[in-house]
């Protein structure tokens, strides 16, 4: 065997040194869990001495933890599948619509989403205890939600601008159809 051979298959099986990565984003949705959990108990709990305000943010925390989850789900399957191994689960009924079908492109944009997401959750809670922070500190949460606001727009534009590249490209190209991108 060359050596150029080896080289090639060793750098291919590399991949396999993502896996561990995956596996504590695991651990990491169990960590999630029992958080979620403990504030859901003391919610539940405290629900007739708790204020209408200390309840919505504790429902707020479990929204929060539940997006923080989900995301951790979706770049746990999309990136196990992206850079290690297809998931061998073929048509299992429960197995997502999305999976296999989310590229690189496609996780950065729903990585930003729930970024925004977890972030206007987090502005919201700021706002209903606003007494809590001094008007600099609001504003710098809201310079800092505007700038993952802005970010989002901006991946999702230079994708696009990507994406229309490489539709007239293709265009360009007699025979060719937008399946072939």
């Amino acid at each position: 065997m060359r050596m150029e051979d080896r080289l090639e298959r060793m750098i291919f099986a590399s991949r396999w040194l993502l896996a561990p990565f995956f596996v504590g984003l695991i651990v990491a949705i169990l960590v999630l869990l029992v958080k979620f959990a403990k504030t859901l108990l003391a919610l539940v709990l405290g629900v007739w001495g708790a204020s209408d305000y200390e309840a919505v943010i504790a429902i707020l925390t479990l929204v929060d933890t539940a997006l923080i989850a989900g995301l951790l789900l979706i770049i746990i399957f999309s990136g196990y599948e992206n850079f290690v191994s297809k998931l061998g689960i073929g048509g299992h009924e429960d197995r997502p619509a999305w999976m296999g079908k989310v590229g690189f492109a496609d996780l950065k944009l729903k990585l930003i989403g729930a970024i925004v997401a977890i972030s206007a959750v987090e502005l919201l809670k700021a706002f209903l205890v606003s007494t809590q922070y001094t008007d600099a500190q609001l504003g710098w949460k809201v310079a800092i939600h505007l700038t993952f606001v802005f970010s989002g727009v901006m991946f999702a534009v230079t994708d696009r601008i990507a994406e229309g590249g490489k539709a007239t490209r293709l265009l360009a190209k007699p025979g060719a159809s937008p399946k072939e991108a």
